[in-house]
């Protein structure tokens, strides 16, 4: 019987043992991500900040109602040759002018509603009211009725609204500090 077997070469370049591998501690992995973490989340915070800085807008101060009516009431006197339009105009701004200055629902409101309502409040003196009432009667007549007033009556409307939004216009009560010193007797 004859054996077929193969023999290996013995190696004759044979190392020494390594030595032993030294496995880190298991949460090591751990305080990495978690420094990774923190340095994501502060470049967020300062991303945002920066980008919260460059669109933060001053807004101006909003401007009051009575300077915003009597802008507007200037701006409709280039109407006066469109009668309809001008009164819509006039009688628009003081219904806003009335709502912004005593938060009273105006606009929304028909003349006889809207009077009918003020009629049951103290925000207007009785004078005031009358002539608001004239007023707005007045534009509704331009406005619905189709009547062409002249220009002097367009005019006096203008003067009319303009006369409210003075009358209701907030004072400034002077302060302490804008009184004139008193002089004392030598």
């Amino acid at each position: 019987m004859a054996t077929n077997q193969t023999t290996l070469p013995v190696p004759t370049d044979i190392r020494d043992i390594k030595p032993p591998l030294e496995i880190p501690d298991g949460l090591a992995w751990l305080w990495w991500t978690w420094a990774a973490l923190a340095v994501c989340v502060l470049a967020a915070v300062l991303w945002r900040h920066l980008a919260k800085r460059k669109t933060r807008v001053v807004l101006p101060p909003p401007i009051p109602a009575h300077i915003r009516a009597r802008r507007k009431l200037t701006d409709a006197l280039a109407y006066l040759a469109e009668p309809k339009t001008f009164c819509t105009l006039v009688s628009d701004t003081a219904r806003f002018y009335l709502e912004e200055r005593f938060n009273f629902r105006a606009p929304e409101r028909t003349t006889e509603e809207f009077l009918r309502e003020l009629q049951g409040t103290k925000l207007l003196l009785p004078e005031q009211k009358e002539s608001l009432g004239n007023f707005l009667a007045s534009c509704d007549l331009v406005k619905f009725a189709k009547y062409e007033p002249g220009e002097n009556e367009l005019r006096g409307l203008h003067a009319s609204a303009l006369r409210l939004i003075e009358e209701t216009e907030p004072r400034e009560i002077p302060g302490p500090e804008a009184k004139p010193a008193e002089e004392s007797p030598a």
